[in-house]
């Protein structure tokens, strides 16, 4: 992708693919998710699940899987109500955008 994605995006798209799984998601596959629409690493989506949990928008929990533990997160009240407004957020900003694109948006 050409355009960079800032730190709101990012933690709005996390938000977004760890809300789909009720019972909560792991590292691995959050990546995986969040590479269908971004060029991302581990490396780079790791700080963002830290912070998202800094902020009480993630809760954390160790599952036993294959022997070894494995790191979920799911999505937290608070962090419901952050996805919701990044929706919001999201919608006019895209929509402005659009307008620009298309032509009929002006300053």
């Amino acid at each position: 992708m050409v355009f960079n994605t800032g730190a709101a995006l990012l933690d709005a798209i996390v938000l977004a693919v760890v809300s789909r799984e009720e019972e909560g998601t792991y590292g691995y596959k959050i990546t995986q998710d969040v590479r269908v629409v971004l060029d991302v690493s581990e490396s780079t989506l790791y700080p963002v699940l830290r912070r998202l949990q800094k902020d009480e928008c993630l809760e954390v929990y160790d599952r036993q899987f294959d022997g070894r533990n494995r790191r979920y997160y799911k999505v937290t009240e608070k962090g419901e109500a952050q996805l919701n407004l990044y929706r919001v957020e999201w919608k006019n900003y895209s929509r402005k955008i659009m307008g620009i694109f298309e032509g009929g948006a002006t300053a």
